[in-house]
C-alpha cells in the first residue's frame, strides 16, 4: 500500500512542511537524532512534493526535494563520483511505473535486475590504497562528505586490510545489527548517556563521534564497488563493464561484508515480475533478520542499462528503494500497567498513545522487566521509539531523549504485589510476587489443564475460578483429588458433566512426564524444552536428582537456565511428592534415563547420550503452515511432540542448522526462508510417511 502523502493545504503550511523537514534532516544527519521517525518523514516529503507539483512557481529553495540528504548534510571532502540517494515507490503499481520510465529512458526492456535488502543505516565510501583502507567519507550532499576516517578500525566487515592490494572506493551502509544495539545502548548509559532510540540512529551518532571514552562496534555491508585516481587502468575498465551483481561478488572476493552472507543477499531477476516475487521474499524474512532493513533496492545490473539511465541530481534513475511499512514509530508512553502472570512474575507493560504500525494500532507495548526500565531511563510522558515487525510484540526500544520537555515522571514501581498484596522478590531483573503460583492459582490451573498440557477436557478458566472459591482445589495435586459428590454440589454441574470431567482427570493422570513438567509451569521451560528434559532424564526422579551440570546436558539450557530450572524444581518438590502420590504419571515413553555419573566418562571426558535411532534421528524440523490428511488434527505442540517421539529435534525457527520444513497450507516467511537457505521441505502428507509408524 502506497504510504499517505502528508495533506498541504496552502501555502503557509507548505513552508511549515519545509521548515519541519529540514529540521528533520539536519538533526538526523548532524547527529543520529530526529524529532521525526522515518514513516512521518517520508509522509511530509511526499506532501510537499505534491504541493510543490501543483505549484511550480512557489518551490522555496531550502525545499528538501530533489536534493540528497534533504539538502542537510555537509562536508568538505569531494566524491569522485556524485553519491547519491535512491528515489522511492511503496506499492507494485509504482515500481511497474518505474521499469516502463527506465524503458524510456534506455530505449529497451531492462533484461536484468539486482535485488536485495535496504539496510537501514548510514551511507558511507571506504577509500582503498594498495589494499589499505586510508579514508571513511559519509555520503554528505552526493557531492562531498564528510571524513570520518576516524572509525577506521571499528566497524565489522570492512578490513582494513583487502586481500588484493587494489586501490578502489567500496560504497555501502554501516549500521548496528540488534545485539549491537543492545550492547550500545548498556555501554552508552553505563557512561551516564541516553539511549540511543534506534540502531539507525545509534549507527549515525556513533560513527561521527570522536571523543567518545568508549568505542561500540558497528557493521558494514558494500553495495557498491568502483575504481578511484590510482586504480590500474585494466581493473577500471573491467570495473565500468561490469554488471553490478558481478561487482559485489568482486567486493565479497576482497574481503568486504555484504549481503551474500545473509539470509537476504542480493539476487538477480530477469523481469519486473521476478523482482516483485523477491520483494516479496524479503519482506517475509524481515521481522526474523538480525539487523534493520526498510525496503528492496532494485538496480538495473548491467553497465549498459546504468550508463544509457543516467542520473537526477538527486538520484540515479537506474536504481529504486521499494520501501516497506514502516515498523518503527514515535509516540507517548502515557502510563505502565504491572501484569501479574500464572507463575508470579510481575511484568511491566507500557500505555501508548495509539499509533499505527504495519496497518495495525498498537497501544501496548513489551516494557521486559524493572531494570529494563530504569537502565533505559524511561519516564511517563516520554516520547518513545516503538518497534513492531511481522508478528513480533511491539517494544519500546528507547525514549527519544531530545523531545523531553520537563514535564515527563519517573515511572512508579510497585511496592507489594499489585495483585495480592504480598511483598516482592526483587532479588533478579524479572520480579516475582512472593507468593509464586498462588497468587495467580486459576491462571496457573487453566493453563496446566491445557491441551498442550494435560488436556483435561472441561476444566476451563470459569470452571477453575468454581474450584477455587468452593476451596477444593488449591493447587495442581488437588485435581486428582475431586470426588464426584464435590462437583455435583456445585452450580451448573450436572451427571454428565461431572462424570465426564472426572473421567478427563482420570486420562491426564496418564499424561507422558513431558506434558506434566509442562504443567507445572517451570520459568525457563515451554513446551519444546519440557520435552528435551524429559527425554533426556527418562523419569522424574532423574529430573530431581540433576544438578545444575546435568541439567545442561539437556539441548538448549546453558549455564544461566540451569541454576534457576534446578532451584524450581526443588521449590516445587512438595507439589511433585503430592502429584505422584495420587498416581500422576511421571516417566517418558520411550525414553531411556542417562548413565550414572562415573558412567558417562569413557576416560575423554565426554558425555553419553542414549542412543537414538528414529526416522527423524539427528534432525532439526520446523513445523509451519495448516496441517491437512492424516496431521489435520494436531496442535502446532503434538506436532513438535511427534518430531521429538521421532528422535528429531523440534524447532521454531528456520536456520541454517535446520535440516527440514514441514510447510503446510498457508506457510509464509518460514518456507520463503527455507527456499532461501536451501533447507528441505516437505508436504504434510510427505511428512507423515516419514513417521508413519508413530502415527495412532
Amino acid at each position: 500500500m502506497t504510504t499517505p502523502a502528508a495533506v498541504i493545504v496552502d501555502g503557509a503550511a507548505y513552508a511549515q512542511a519545509v521548515e519541519d523537514a529540514v529540521r528533520a534532516a539536519a538533526a538526523y544527519y548532524g547527529g543520529g537524532t530526529s524529532p521525526l521517525d522515518d514513516d512521518a518523514y517520508d509522509r511530509l516529503v511526499r506532501g510537499i512534493a505534491d504541493w510543490e507539483a501543483e505549484h511550480p512557481g512557489r518551490i522555496l529553495p531550502d525545499s528538501p526535494t530533489g536534493k540528497v540528504a534533504g539538502g542537510a548534510a555537509v562536508g568538505d571532502v569531494p566524491h569522485t563520483v556524485p553519491m547519491l540517494s535512491l528515489d522511492n515507490v511503496f506499492s507494485a503499481e509504482e515500481f511497474t511505473a518505474w521499469t516502463a520510465s527506465l524503458a524510456r529512458r534506455t530505449g529497451r526492456d531492462a533484461t536484468r535486475f539486482s535485488v536485495g535488502p535496504k539496510l537501514d543505516g548510514l551511507a558511507i565510501a571506504a577509500r582503498y590504497s594498495g589494499g589499505r583502507l586510508r579514508q571513511l567519507i559519509t555520503r554528505g550532499d552526493g557531492t562531498a562528505g564528510e571524513d570520518v576516517s576516524h572509525a577506521i578500525g571499528t566497524i565489522e566487515g570492512l578490513p582494513e586490510k583487502l586481500d588484493e592490494p587494489v586501490t578502489v572506493e567500496v560504497r555501502g551502509e554501516v549500521l548496528m545489527t540488534s545485539a549491537q544495539f543492545e550492547h550500545a545502548n548498556e555501554v552508552r548509559t553505563g557512561h551516564g548517556g541516553q539511549p540511543f532510540a534506534n540502531p539507525r540512529n545509534a549507527a549515525a551518532g556513533t560513527l561521527r563521534a570522536r571523543e567518545r571514552v568508549y568505542t561500540v562496534p558497528m557493521t558494514f555491508f558494500g553495495y557498491g564497488l568502483l575504481p578511484l585516481p590510482g586504480t590500474d587502468s585494466a581493473l577500471a575498465e573491467r570495473m565500468n563493464g561490469m554488471a553490478h551483481s558481478d561487482l559485489m561478488a568482486l567486493a565479497a572476493e576482497l574481503g568486504v561484508h555484504t549481503s551474500a552472507r545473509t539470509a537476504v543477499p542480493d539476487t538477480v531477476a530477469e523481469t519486473p515480475d521476478e523482482v516483485l516475487v523477491r520483494v516479496k521474499e524479503i519482506a517475509a524474512l524481515r521481522a526474523e533478520l538480525p539487523f534493520g532493513i526498510d525496503g528492496i533496492v532494485v538496480k538495473a545490473d548491467l553497465a549498459a542499462d546504468r550508463e544509457a539511465a543516467g542520473s537526477g541530481s538527486r538520484a540515479p534513475r537506474w536504481a529504486i528503494a521499494y520501501k516497506l511499512p514502516a515498523v518503527e514509530k514515535i509516540t507517548r508512553l502515557l502510563d505502565v500497567e504491572w501484569n501479574v502472570g500464572r507463575t508470579g512474575i510481575i511484568a511491566p507493560r507500557g500505555v501508548l498513545e495509539p499509533v499505527v504500525i504495519d496497518g495495525s494500532t498498537i497501544t501496548y507495548a513489551t516494557l521486559h522487566n524493572p531494570a529494563d526500565i530504569t537502565r533505559r531511563d524511561l519516564r511517563l510522558g516520554d516520547h518513545v521509539m516503538v518497534h513492531r515487525a511481522g508478528d513480533v510484540i511491539p517494544r519500546i526500544e528507547a525514549p527519544v531523549a531530545h523531545l523531553r520537555t520537563g514535564e515527563e515522571r519517573p515511572v512508579d514501581f510497585p511496592a507489594q504485589c499489585p495483585r495480592c498484596g504480598s511483598d516482592i522478590d526483587t532479588g533478579e531483573e524479572r520480579w516475582r510476587c512472593a507468593q509464586g503460583r498462588n497468587c495467580h492459582l486459576v491462571a496457573s490451573l487453566a493453563y496446566a489443564a491445557g491441551r498442550d498440557q494435560l488436556d483435561i477436557e472441561g476444566l476451563g478458566a470459569t470452571r477453575v475460578v468454581q474450584l477455587v472459591e468452593a476451596g477444593l482445589v488449591a493447587d495442581l495435586a488437588d485435581l486428582f483429588t475431586l470426588r464426584r459428590d464435590q462437583l455435583l454440589a456445585l452450580e451448573r454441574m450436572g451427571e454428565t458433566s461431572t462424570d465426564n470431567l472426572l473421567a478427563a482427570i482420570a486420562e491426564a493422570k496418564r499424561q507422558p512426564l513431558s506434558r506434566v513438567l509442562c504443567a507445572l509451569g517451570v520459568r525457563g521451560t515451554g513446551r519444546s524444552m519440557s520435552r528435551r528434559i524429559a527425554r533426556y532424564f527418562a523419569t522424574m526422579d532423574h529430573v530431581r536428582a540433576a544438578d545444575a551440570d546435568a541439567m545442561q546436558q539437556v539441548d538448549g539450557i546453558g549455564a544461566e537456565k540451569a541454576p534457576s530450572i534446578v532451584a524450581e524444581l526443588a521449590e516445587l518438590a512438595p507439589l511433585i511428592d503430592r502429584l505422584a502420590a495420587v498416581g500422576v504419571n511421571m516417566t517418558e515413553p520411550g525414553a531411556t534415563p542417562p548413565p550414572p555419573a562415573d558412567a558417562a566418562s569413557d576416560g575423554d571426558d565426554r558425555t553419553t547420550v542414549p542412543a537414538a535411532g528414529g526416522p527423524l534421528d539427528g534432525m532439526t524440523v520446523v513445523v509451519t503452515g495448516a496441517m491437512t490428511g492424516s496431521l489435520e488434527k494436531l496442535s502446532r505442540n503434538e506436532m513438535n511432540e511427534l518430531v521429538e517421539r521421532a528422535d528429531g529435534r523440534s524447532s521454531s525457527s528456520v536456520s541454517r542448522k535446520t535440516t527440514l520444513v514441514v510447510a503446510g497450507e498457508g506457510a509464509g516467511s518460514k518456507r520463503a526462508k527455507a527456499e532461501q537457505l536451501g533447507v528441505r521441505l516437505a508436504t504434510p502428507d510427505e511428512f507423515a510417511a516419514m513417521v508413519a509408524g508413530l502415527l495412532g
